[in-house]
């Protein structure tokens, strides 16, 4: 029989109830931090960031230093699967990410087949790097895109406001769709365990695009090609923990948690936890799932939604986090009133 995890967040992702929640957020290392302002313009390139073990493993530390966040996750992007796969993947400043876009046969066949670790090597030293240097009680997630939200990315070369292309793409080309997301799950998986064997403890799956999908190409574009990664991670690694994020996937949690499909399901800030959670099993852990907006108002609207949630998820087991990543604009000091706030439950 194994023992019980000691720390926080592994304890709630084997279901059990720990209070305070432990708490960790989203984007928690990042340009709201002056230091990684400082760090990020040492770098050069945000890729070049990405691909420093140094420098990343830097800046996965300094939100624990200011904070003693219960986790720290790994600095990099979910973009670094194309990258690798060798799809052209650059950050302009003030832009976000350009690759060049993968629409047709021609250049999907340019793709490797196989996710190249090699190409990766950097990030998992980076993970080495954080076992020696984070605080013993701290859990190290690792993370990667899901496959919709990663293809979107590829197939329009950028990031859009409904993911039209991709979707259009999935309509016309349903083949080239299924033949680009069975890639992507396979890269997602190679990359996931080669992550827990670098060291981290859980990953997160980030469907940040899950709210652009309609219902009939949901199951085959996000539900099912997470499924196949969770369990495709399982069973190479069984004491992998996965955490699954669906953006504007409310509408079904249930499935997800009746398919078994994670150990921890995370809420958008759009559901109210006092109205979701009675409705799911007991022993299903969830994640989440402040107000972006809330943290950075701060003062009594901050408070108000923290307890809210606070008095929602009493009793079961949750991870205190945002509905979706911290801002750039958030002020350094609400982030230390929402640690305190959750922290004096």
């Amino acid at each position: 029989m194994s023992e019980r995890p000691t720390k926080s967040i592994l304890r709630v992702l084997e279901g059990e109830a720990v209070w305070p929640p432990p708490i960790w957020i989203m984007r928690q290392a990042g340009r709201y931090l002056p230091e990684y302002r400082a760090t990020r313009t040492q770098a050069g390139s945000f890729l070049d960031l990405c691909y420093t073990p140094r420098l990343a493993e830097e800046v996965t530390l300094q939100p624990i230093r200011r904070f003693q966040f219960d986790a720290s996750i790994l600095f990099s992007d979910i973009l670094v699967i194309p990258h690798a796969l060798g799809q052209d993947v650059r950050f302009v400043e003030g832009e976000g990410p350009k690759l060049d876009p993968v629409t047709s046969e021609a250049d999907f066949t340019r793709l490797k087949d196989e996710l190249p670790l090699e190409r990766l090597e950097p990030v998992f030293e980076t993970l080495q790097r954080l076992r020696g240097s984070l605080p013993a009680e701290t859990t190290l997630l690792g993370f990667c895109g899901a496959p919709w939200t990663v293809a979107s990315y590829m197939i329009a070369g950028k990031g859009t406001p409904d993911q039209a292309p991709a979707r259009l793409t999935a309509y016309r080309d349903p083949a080239f769709m299924v033949a680009l997301i069975d890639r992507l799950v396979r890269a997602s998986t190679t990359y996931l365990i080669r992550q827990i064997d670098a060291g981290a403890e859980a990953v997160q799956i980030f469907e940040s695009f899950g709210s652009a999908l309609p219902p009939a190409l949901f199951d085959s574009l996000s539900l099912e090609p997470i499924r196949r990664i969770v369990e495709g991670l399982k069973a190479a690694r069984p004491h992998a923990k996965v955490i699954v994020f669906v953006r504007g996937g409310g509408s079904h949690l249930h499935r997800f948690a009746a398919a078994g499909i994670g150990d921890a399901l995370a809420l958008d800030w759009t559901l109210d936890p006092a109205q979701v959670l009675p409705t799911l099993p007991g022993h299903v852990a969830t994640q989440g799932n402040l107000d972006p907006l809330a943290l950075i108002a701060g003062g009594e609207p901050l408070e108000r939604g923290v307890d809210h949630i606070l008095s929602a998820v009493k009793g079961r087991p949750h991870i205190f986090n945002l509905g979706h990543g911290i801002l750039p604009e958030t002020p350094v000091e609400h982030v230390s009133q929402l640690v305190a706030r959750v922290r004096g439950a």
